[in-house]
């Protein structure tokens, strides 16, 4: 079994993948603190296994993205204590002999050139990948999976805690998309705002690229967010929540 991290800003994601199989189970979800140590990690990751009736011997591979390295070293010595193995850390260096290339191995985070890997791994060919995280991001991928560029901007949660933060009388809202794009009173005029403008949004970026770069573009969409804006559908060729985890493990065995 193949075990991926995905260590973000908001979540360290964590997913089994058997050799046989194409999907990802079970997900593991533990907030991102950046006090986490690797004992509290591993005794919370060895209950979720135990549960789920997996066995630690049957993990013989494991690797890491990671865009917080102050939890590095607690993840890694986790792996060690848990598995007895030695996760592979995804870095710049990683990226060498990948099928996708980036001209700034040094400011490509490592769950953007996974997200790119995977797309490009499954469609070969121009993809847009629209992860939806603490920050929105859109990788453009070109025909000869040569990384165009990033563009980045906040995120729903990101935007939405901002607004609660920073107004006295604003409440705090759950993200769900309202039936109607016309607020009716003060909830729904913040979660008509923020998701029906976070739609146009994507919608004008999604035509942006297009119009720059006029390619036969796949776009994918993942995040533990990307399933809330359903008006997106039509936009998108792919929604894969997994796809950063399926992106580290094939950076992994590239370097294996």
């Amino acid at each position: 079994m193949f075990l991926s991290i995905d260590a973000g800003n908001s979540n360290i994601v964590i997913g089994i993948k058997k050799e046989d199989s194409s999907v990802w189970e079970p997900i593991y979800r533990i907030p991102t603190q950046q006090n986490l140590s690797a004992a509290a990690l591993e005794k919370s990751l060895r209950l979720f296994l135990l549960e789920n009736g997996i066995k630690t011997l049957n993990i013989n591979n494991i690797g890491l993205s990671s865009v917080v390295p102050e939890l590095n070293a607690s993840l890694i010595n986790m792996c060690r204590m848990l598995f007895q193995l030695e996760p592979y850390l995804i870095d710049e260096y990683s990226y060498g002999n990948l099928s996708v290339k980036t001209s700034r191995p040094a400011e490509m985070g490592t769950d953007l050139m996974a997200n790119a890997c995977a797309a490009y791994q499954h469609y070969q060919q121009a993809c847009i990948i629209v992860d939806f995280g603490t920050a929105l991001t859109f990788t453009i991928v070109d025909e000869q999976g040569n990384i165009a560029g990033v563009n980045i901007v906040p995120g729903l949660k990101t935007a939405l805690n901002s607004l609660f933060a920073t107004t006295s009388k604003l409440p705090q809202v759950k993200l769900e998309l309202p039936s109607s794009v016309i607020g009716k009173d003060t909830v729904h005029s913040i979660q008509a705002g923020i998701l029906y403008g976070y739609t146009g949004l994507v919608k004008g970026m999604l035509s942006s690229i297009r119009s720059e770069l006029p390619l036969d573009f796949k776009v994918i969409a993942t995040g533990g967010l990307s399933k809330i804006l359903t008006t997106l559908k039509s936009d998108f060729d792919m929604v894969d929540q997994n796809l950063t985890l399926e992106g580290v493990r094939l950076i992994t065995l590239h370097q294996r």
